[in-house]
């Protein structure tokens, strides 16, 4: 029984037992993991409800993106900002595209979800333009933060290795730009993002 219900995604998971080796016929199987080695499986921690509120949860004024507008923002227009993850990453380009109003993808108004099919687009362009770049990747994760953020990285072209979701993952353990190339980069894709409007930061 989870919190005074019987939950029909728990009951099939081993919470608490000791880790069982995986087959590696997933995700750890995969040419493109960057790990290799033994690996041991965590155990299962029991459900925590409710779950912790995310940062934001309260609205904007405990926002760490409504708070911090401008420090990690590379470029913003009327309605949205793209910004940057805090500091240099392994490859090429990683960003976030986020509304300036607070909102989560869910709540978006009408007229802002109606820009986010061309908001996607526009910062895939972007990305691209700097050169190469393979692919663009771009999730919504959102157990962080209520402010609707949405991830893109650019993956080198040449690196198959680093094909598909193990990307975020790669990017973790692989050495990082230098702080000069990484906001040279950014600069780029702001200003190609502003060559159809809003402002470089």
């Amino acid at each position: 029984m989870i919190g005074g219900m019987t939950d029909r995604f728990v009951r099939h998971l081993p919470v608490g037992e000791p880790s069982t080796p995986f087959d590696g016929s997933g995700i750890p199987g995969w040419d493109t993991f960057p790990f290799d080695g033994d690996l041991r499986v965590r155990s299962l921690d029991p459900p925590v409800l409710p779950e912790p509120p995310r940062n934001g949860e309260d609205g904007p004024e405990s926002c760490m993106i409504c708070k911090d507008e401008t420090a990690r923002t590379v470029w913003a227009d009327e309605h949205w900002m793209l910004r940057h993850a805090g500091g240099p990453s392994a490859v090429p380009v990683v960003v976030l595209l986020c509304p300036i109003g607070h909102y989560d993808l869910g709540t978006l108004p009408p007229e802002r979800a109606a820009e986010l099919g061309p908001m996607l687009q526009r910062v895939e362009r972007a990305i691209m333009s700097v050169g190469g770049i393979a692919r663009v990747h771009a999730s919504k994760i959102g157990d962080g933060a209520a402010h609707l953020h949405l991830w893109f990285m650019g993956r080198p072209a040449g690196f198959e290795q680093l094909r598909g979701s193990c990307l975020v993952l790669w990017d973790d353990v692989l050495p990082k730009q230098d702080e000069t190339q990484w906001r040279a980069v950014l600069a780029e894709v702001a200003e190609a993002l502003a060559a159809d409007g809003g402002t470089v930061y």
